[in-house]
């Protein structure tokens, strides 16, 4: 059962961080079948429903140059039907039960949940273990371009027809050398998915998809003993892979210069963004750039915020952020510019947006913030941390953090840990590694203008 010792729990006027000596304590079992599944049990009976998170270790990084968005589409195909539960069936069957699931997929995971009412486990554990062990009987290549379809048509959605929306795929390529696996995007590219046969779908699904690369948790109202046999019933007839996964090797990315860009796009405003590469997730640097996210851009009081929007007004928006990863992460700052006033070119602009942008960062790399407004900022960190804590199922509940903590820590009760990470921090720190990863020589910048007409 889960035991939250959560004797500061956003008090109004709270210690700082690093005087509080609470600690979080996950329960849990985990064990690994003959097949390779490895599987992590957390009983909480707070409330009568339970979670069933699955997450396979493949993400877009796994594809090759010329076969991009594979991950993606197992997305799609994993909703389609599988050897004893056809299309249609699945949504119907956990409707039935007041169930509802999910997908998503990154870079370096695919993640699929059920969340059940506690009396709904087994037919969770059914549902889940049919498409693990039995997608290729129900899959066809039918199937697989109706879903390639799906996809492209998503793509043309979510990218180039949404405003904004080839921002990212443009800083991939300016950020990483080619072959990097972080170089593309997530949905791929769609002459890739075009030039894919069937075959290949059909042998990616067999390498990534095997137990022993997939990671199950139960999280929620259950009895830990019955859940065990629960998973060992369905689980336990699905076949190991065939092949090893062999660790991702790939071109390491180096920015050596302030690479610039300026593309056009049907937007009303301009857009700024700045992208550095940054520590991967829990390495030295990752939650000090969190921290300094916050200090930036965390709310009306930050100093980007502050100055850009409130007091200048010269912009709309603000945002920082630290997108943690397994190879490496990204720090980047958006900035959205309100319309240039009379006699004002969007150059220039743009280029005040960026002096103040540089100089905030060169205040924050000479001189450490404030005790005030240090703790306020680690306060937003551990206000989330919790946030996340009180649901178990769902993206980002206690399940999936337990599944994300055991891919990248080896631990799924690592949540002490982590937010230890940043009651151990000082204001120094955040100067430091400021300096470190932020330089203003060494970075992506990509501006997005209206079009002209």
């Amino acid at each position: 059962m889960r035991r939250l010792l959560l004797t500061v729990l956003l008090l109004a006027g709270a210690a700082s961080l690093r005087g509080q000596q609470s600690q979080l304590e996950v329960a849990y079992t985990q064990f690994t079948l003959s097949n390779g599944l490895h599987v992590i049990l957390h009983e909480d009976h707070t409330v009568p429903l339970l979670t069933v998170n699955v997450w396979y270790h493949v993400g877009s990084a796994r594809e090759k140059t010329g076969r991009t968005g594979f991950a993606h589409l197992f997305e799609h195909l994993m909703f389609m039907g599988s050897g004893h539960a056809k299309y249609g069936v699945f949504d119907q069957l956990l409707e039935s039960a007041g169930g509802t699931n999910n997908a998503s997929t990154a870079e370096d995971r695919t993640n699929y949940y059920i969340d059940v009412p506690s009396n709904a486990l087994d037919l969770a554990l059914f549902l889940e273990s049919d498409r693990m062990g039995y997608l290729l009987d129900a899959m066809s290549p039918k199937t697989v371009d109706a879903q390639r379809d799906v996809v492209k048509n998503e793509r043309r959605q979510s990218y180039e027809n949404a405003p904004y929306g080839m921002a990212s795929i443009e800083i991939g390529k300016m950020l990483y050398p080619p072959g990097h696996p972080y170089s593309w995007p997530t949905i791929g590219y769609t002459e890739d998915l075009s030039a894919a046969t069937y075959q290949d779908v059909v042998d990616f699904f067999r390498l990534y998809y095997q137990p022993s690369n997939a990671t199950l948790v139960i999280a929620g109202d259950f009895d830990t003993p019955r859940a065990r046999s629960a998973v060992e019933k369905w689980f336990g007839d699905v076949k190991p892979g065939s092949a090893p996964i062999k660790p991702i090797d790939y071109p390491h990315p180096n920015l050596t210069e302030d690479k610039k860009k300026t593309i056009q796009d049907r937007v009303q405003l301009p857009r700024l963004y700045f992208t550095w590469i940054t520590p991967a997730h829990f390495e030295p640097g990752d939650a000090e750039l969190d921290v300094v996210s916050a200090l930036l851009a965390g709310g009306k009081n930050s100093r980007l915020y502050k100055r850009l929007v409130y007091d200048l007004q010269i912009a709309q928006d603000v945002e920082a952020n630290q997108a943690s990863k397994a190879l490496n992460s990204e720090y980047q700052i958006v900035v959205t510019a309100r319309p240039p006033g009379a006699g004002t070119t969007v150059t220039a602009a743009i280029d005040r947006i960026r002096g103040i942008v540089d100089e905030e960062i060169r205040k924050l790399q000479d001189a450490p913030p404030a005790d005030r407004e240090f703790h306020r900022a680690l306060n937003q960190i551990e206000s989330s941390f919790y946030d996340r804590m009180e649901r178990v199922g769902g993206f980002g509940g206690v399940g999936d953090q337990m599944n994300g903590y055991y891919a990248d820590a080896g631990n799924p009760g690592y949540f002490s840990e982590d937010l230890s990470r940043y009651r151990a921090l000082s204001p120094g720190d955040i100067s430091a590694m400021a300096a470190r990863y932020l330089t203003l020589d060494k970075r992506v910048e990509l501006i997005v203008e209206p079009v002209t007409k």
